[in-house]
């Protein structure tokens, strides 16, 4: 008797921290800056960060993080493992609570403009005359020159070309583009730190990072018309009979599965392009459910993914 196959568990990845043991001390609010933060404790570091005094609430050591008002459970997912402290930075014991904690930092993420940052005696080179180790992390809305202009998400997917119509963004874009550019900025610091011997400034601007993630559609690929702007047949959104389907068949095999499925006729990718493909494709989803797709794509390893209406 053969004996029974038995399946063994997937090994879970292992986690490196390779911030561990870096001290980050953040000023930043709302997104870009706790997310980064987030990103960072991920990665291992001891993440503190100092808060304005809560005004909306009135209560006594609240936060002044707008997200703890509009958002707590966004606020609560961010600062999960992050120690907080409330210091007003405008006054002597708020200056004393900030400078403790710089004399213990490794890397300082803050989020205000440049005047601010001048005012507060944050500016780079006070810093790092005071704290030669110390790396700073500034993020702003748009870079160099552009830094003290008022600016949001929304505006600087606007500049990017990344709003379309009056519907609003589904998700934060530059804001969580920001975050990753300055989660890896700290990582770029703490190893300038480690090979020089002495901290670093780098800066971080959301305009910057939408800008990044608008290059696909910069360079033409996601454009009306476009092999992934809805061009290729395969690549689209439909309406099936109970809902929607968003299909990926890009590359040929899949494409070519794709097309056997719906009986179309069409190898190529001239064809492909074709309005006929996209017309037939369209009607042969329009007779499935959402099950009935579910079990098309795992019998004939077709990338789809069906959704509500």
């Amino acid at each position: 008797m053969t004996p029974a196959t038995r399946t063994l568990p997937a090994k879970t990845p292992p986690r490196l921290q390779p911030l561990k043991g870096v001290r980050v001390l953040s000023l930043a609010l709302n997104l870009p800056g706790p997310a980064a933060l987030m990103r960072c404790r991920q990665m291992g570091a001891r993440c503190v960060k100092l808060e304005p005094p809560g005004s909306a609430a009135g209560a006594s050591g609240a936060s002044g993080d707008p997200m703890a008002q509009y958002n707590p459970g966004a606020y609560a997912a961010l600062h999960e493992g992050v120690r907080t402290g409330v210091a007003d930075l405008k006054t002597d014991q708020g200056q004393k609570a900030l400078h403790r904690e710089l004399s213990k930092a490794d890397v300082l993420i803050t989020s205000f403009r440049p005047s601010a940052l001048v005012k507060l005696g944050l500016n780079w080179p006070a810093l790092h005359r005071q704290y030669p180790q110390l790396s700073q992390i500034a993020i702003v809305g748009s870079p160099g020159a552009r830094a003290e202009e008022p600016g949001h998400d929304l505006t600087y997917l606007a500049e990017n070309d990344l709003v379309t119509g009056l519907d609003l963004p589904p998700t934060l874009y530059a804001d969580m583009g920001g975050s990753l550019m300055a989660s890896e900025a700290v990582l770029q610091a703490v190893m300038h730190q480690r090979g020089k011997g002495k901290g670093v400034f780098l800066e971080v601007a959301l305009s910057s990072a939408a800008g990044y993630l608008a290059l696909p559609r910069a360079w033409g690929l996601t454009r009306p018309g476009a092999a992934v702007g809805g061009g290729h047949a395969g690549y689209r959104v439909y309406p099936c009979q109970d809902g929607r389907v968003a299909v990926a068949a890009l590359e040929p095999h899949f494409a070519a599965r794709l097309c056997a499925a719906a009986g179309v006729a069409a190898s190529s990718i001239q064809a492909l392009l074709a309005p006929a493909t996209h017309q037939a494709i369209a009607a042969f989803l329009l007779t499935q459910t959402r099950r009935q797709l579910d079990k098309l794509a795992a019998d004939q390893d077709i990338p789809l993914h069906t959704l509500p209406p």
